[in-house]
């Protein structure tokens, strides 16, 4: 009965908002689609004013800025998904300390805990590894080369205004760090008048979150906007066997932002940004591994980035675009009684110029990217990657219902050569119908920092051998339909992957990372249903994920760990614009292929069950949110600690299922200024 009194708090919080009656449609599935023209029963048609449909009309027009010629989501070719506007900041009083729960509840998207005593987690799209994916703030690698490590979990979504997802092979636009697609996070920009935003929060975890934004103009032309966030968890033991099955943490951010527009189309964006954290995990004061020894598992963080975007219209070409980045990590990471100390940095450059004549349009261009990484501990792993290349982007209007792109991309890399990655795309839309297909070839560069490493440590990984650049050939359709409120569409992908890196034992406690032998193949579909109106949200997704790999002899096949074959999600959500919203969410994750567990081979399935709830009166919002209904936790069915210490170095399993539980967040948040 502990489920229904945990169920019944919320709802009685939640239900003060059915006062209100709905008033305009809201995504909940954690993606956007081609906006839809809603209509609006009960108007008489001759009330509708112009100023009325302009402003509908503006609501619906959304522009993909990752794929630099400024389409609209629906006329772009390269299928591009974009979570936006209110979705965010629904997801914002989810979990607002970080981004995890932002993309993991879009169609085909992972995120994926890779070292349970530090809570590191990944991304991995369409079941591919997660260090294939790129995270990527306002087109710029602020975060790094990729999404890996804990990355994820330092960036609150507090500023956010628009976030794309591309799946699958993007290297013919981003180069090496984006071979199973991109995440493209952009920042909100300063507005006419002053704006601010305030968000509290706390869990029943011992979590607490402090969340801050303002922007103000401070010119005719320019504009300042400040975000900052100070979070806090303490560690959690919830099966008492003295291991943090949540670890603890103290971050604080900031990220100041200056925006200038010119009155003849000249801009110029630029960003700096400052992280500081400390999380503990691992055992707990006084307590042991089952070898009898202590093993405290730490790791803190220190990283700043810096970002320019500028663009100015050039005379009879088109528009001259600059983009340029750079950022520095340190980490002090301590696995029992080794401490590594240790720094990754990237740089990044970016010149191109843009145009169009009739129904071409087109990008060209020239780029850098520099990724180092420098060990005081183990200095046999520092590596320092360069790769100048040169790109062009084509897209043609071929007919009023067909367009088509293309793009390709050089890199030559210091490391591993010369690398071509094409990409064609194709956009037919007859009627309610919209139709694309895609096919690429992308490369990514090798680096020591597999999922177990990042776990455990390089203290038992051999040194790098001759590695050759991992591949991908991937390719998908995309089948969408349309009509009123209802939305339906049916993704078919499939990718190939030569050259996967992976860790195999050797003698002793040691491991080395080596190319597969063979293909690693996934094939997969995704289906979405979606009704909108009056207010109400329902959409429904199901997922199917086919991924082998060679196995340690070569000549047969297994499943890739870690990869539901079957996921599904429902949500239904209603809201109202300044009034308030309740959302209820199921999510299913099917059995996955466990890899080096002594308890199971076979993960079980499990259902993720979720509620939220926010009444809004004037600027101010009180927000509650029950995640993991059902309770699940791995740690009900298997110890998380293995019996004995992994080659690799890792006290863990891998997680297949949540490791915290039930959890009961709310707060407020509270707004100043703007309309």
């Amino acid at each position: 009965m502990i489920l229904d009194s945990r169920t019944s708090l919320l709802l009685v919080a939640v239900s003060l908002l059915t006062f209100s009656h709905p008033a305009h449609a809201q995504d909940a599935a954690g993606q956007n689609w081609s906006p839809i023209h809603d209509e609006h029963e009960g108007h008489d048609e001759a009330e509708e004013s112009e100023e009325s449909e302009e402003s509908e009309e503006s609501e619906e027009v959304i522009i993909v800025q990752g794929t630099r010629l400024g389409r609209r989501v629906q006329d772009e070719p390269l299928r591009v998904e974009v979570i936006a506007g209110e979705e965010i900041e629904e997801k914002a009083i989810m979990r607002p300390g970080n981004i995890a729960m932002l993309v993991n509840e879009t169609g085909g998207v992972r995120v994926q805990v890779t070292s349970p005593a530090l809570g590191a987690a990944n991304i991995r799209i369409q079941g591919l590894e997660g260090r294939y994916t790129q995270l990527l703030a306002d087109n710029l690698p602020l975060y790094g080369g990729g999404a890996g490590s804990l990355g994820l979990l330092q960036i609150p979504p507090t500023d956010l205004a628009q976030v794309e997802v591309i799946k699958g092979s993007v290297s013919a636009l981003y180069g090496a760090s984006a071979l199973g697609g991109v995440i493209n996070l952009f920042s909100k920009r300063p507005g006419n008048e002053f704006e601010a935003e305030v968000l509290a929060n706390a869990t029943t975890r011992n979590g607490q979150d402090l969340t801050a934004y303002a922007a103000s103009p401070v010119s005719g032309n320019a504009g300042l906007s400040l975000t900052a966030g100070a979070h806090r968890q303490s560690g959690q033991d919830l099966d008492g066997d003295g291991w943090y099955d949540m670890a603890g943490y103290d971050r604080l951010t900031a990220r100041p932002r200056i925006q200038w527009n010119g009155d003849e189309g000249s801009s110029v964006y630029l960003t700096l940004g400052a992280m500081t954290e400390n999380r503990v995990g691992g055992t707990l004061p006084h307590r042991t591994v089952p070898d009898g020894t202590p093993f405290v598992q730490t790791q803190d963080t220190e990283r700043f980035d810096a970002g320019l975007v500028a663009e100015t219209p050039l005379a009879e070409i088109g528009t001259l675009n600059l983009r340029a980045s750079a950022m520095r990590q340190n980490h002090l990471h301590r696995f029992g009684n080794v401490v590594e100390d240790d720094r990754h940095t990237n740089l990044f450059g970016e010149a191109s110029v843009a145009g169009s004549s009739g129904a071409t349009s087109w990008v060209g261009g020239v780029a850098f990217q520099s990724d180092g990484f420098a060990s005081e501990t183990f200095p046999a792993f520092d590596y320092s990657y360069e790769a100048p290349a040169i790109f062009a982007q084509v897209e043609q209007e071929a007919s009023l219902d067909l367009t088509l792109a293309a793009s390709a991309r050089v890199d030559f890399h210091s490391e591993f050569g010369t690398q071509f990655s094409p990409r064609l795309s194709a956009l037919y839309r007859p009627g309610n119908w919209t139709i694309r297909g895609s096919f690429s070839r992308g490369f990514f560069a090798p680096t020591p920092f597999v999922d177990a490493i990042e776990a455990s440590g390089l203290s038992r990984l051999e040194p790098l051998g001759d590695l050759e650049a991992e591949t991908a050939r991937t390719a998908s359709i995309d089948i969408g339909y349309a009509d009123g409120p209802w939305e339906a569409n049916l993704t078919l992908f499939r990718a190939n992957i030569d050259n996967a890196t992976r860790l195999d034992e050797i003698a002793g406690d040691r491991v080395q990372l080596v190319n597969v032998d063979g293909t690693t193949r996934v094939r997969g579909s995704e289906l979405l249903l979606r009704f909108r109106q009056d207010g109400f949200t329902i959409t429904g997704s199901y997922v199917f994920v086919d991924a082998t790999e060679p196995d340690a002899t070569g000549f047969a096949r297994r499943k890739v760990s870690l990869t539901p074959k079957h996921t599904a999600g429902l949500v239904g959500m209603w809201e109202e614009h300044g009034k308030g919203r309740i959302g209820i969410e199921a999510y299913y994750t099917g059995v996955q292929t466990l890899e080096d567990n002594p308890y199971r081979t076979r993960s079980r399935p499990y259902l993720h069950l979720g509620i939220l709830g926010e009444i809004t009166i004037g600027k101010v919002s009180l927000f509650a949110n029950a995640e993991n209904l059902l309770d699940v936790r791995q740690t009900k069915y298997d110890p998380l600690l293995r019996r004995q210490r992994a080659p690799s170095g890792e006290w863990t399993v891998d997680a297949w299922a949540p490791l915290e539980g039930f959890i009961l967040n709310g707060g407020i948040r509270l707004r100043f200024g703007g309309h």
